[in-house]
């Protein structure tokens, strides 16, 4: 039987204002008010980073490493790899060489819902992962099962269709339609900028409830 791998034509990069304006946004802020689009708190990066971009999803089964590279050869800058663990999570599918192929390709970062490899190396190629963990096991591109690439996903808890736009931190990775995520974007801007003035307030050692009647008054 022939392998299959479903490729679907992938979207534009996410517009360089929406990049920007993401730029100062916490996903722990979206956190406060907004409860789809949080892949789950036990995908966490591999060190301390900040990336916005639409998301290149890719349905990866088992040991089969072709559809990564497939996926990587689609790459432009600034996008987000996104790859769901079809059938089990203890077979890495991201370690140094997908490292260095993405990063050359200009990728902002890569999410998945699984293990990744060759930490060290990751962490000095510089590009952003995030990850459940390490695994010793991985994926092979000999192992010809198939895959999908652009195609509606499931990465943790939450649903990635392609197109989408990802903005990842230290806290956790958020995912929402475009249209959606430039609101939420602007309302957490705003939200943080009240939050900074709360926390001028509170340094003294005032109560949160006279800056509430503060701001109301």
């Amino acid at each position: 039987m022939t392998t299959s791998y479903h490729v679907m034509e992938r979207h534009p990069p996410l517009h360089p204002d929406l990049v920007e304006r993401l730029s100062s946004v916490e996903t722990a802020t979206i956190g406060h008010v907004e409860h789809l689009g949080f892949v789950g708190n036990n995908i966490l990066p591999l060190f301390p980073a900040r990336v916005a971009g639409v998301a290149v999803t890719v349905a990866a089964p088992s040991r089969d490493g072709v559809i990564i590279y497939k996926a990587i050869d689609q790459l432009m800058s600034g996008d987000v790899l996104v790859i769901s663990r079809v059938d089990g999570d203890d077979i890495a599918c991201v370690g140094g060489g997908v490292a260095t192929a993405a990063k050359a390709k200009g990728a902002a970062g890569i999410v998945i819902d699984g293990p990744c490899t060759d930490v060290q190396e990751i962490v000095g190629i510089g590009l952003p992962v995030w990850c459940r963990g390490v695994s010793a096991r991985t994926t092979n591109r000999q192992f010809c099962i198939g895959g999908s690439l652009n195609v509606p996903i499931a990465c943790g808890r939450a649903a990635v269709l392609p197109g989408y736009a990802v903005l990842a931190d230290s806290e956790g990775v958020f995912v929402a339609e475009t249209h959606r995520m430039s609101a939420i974007a602007d309302a957490a801007r705003v939200r943080q900028d009240r939050s900074s003035a709360v926390r001028l307030h509170l340094a003294p050692g005032r109560s949160v409830f006279d800056f509430r009647q503060e701001s109301m008054s």
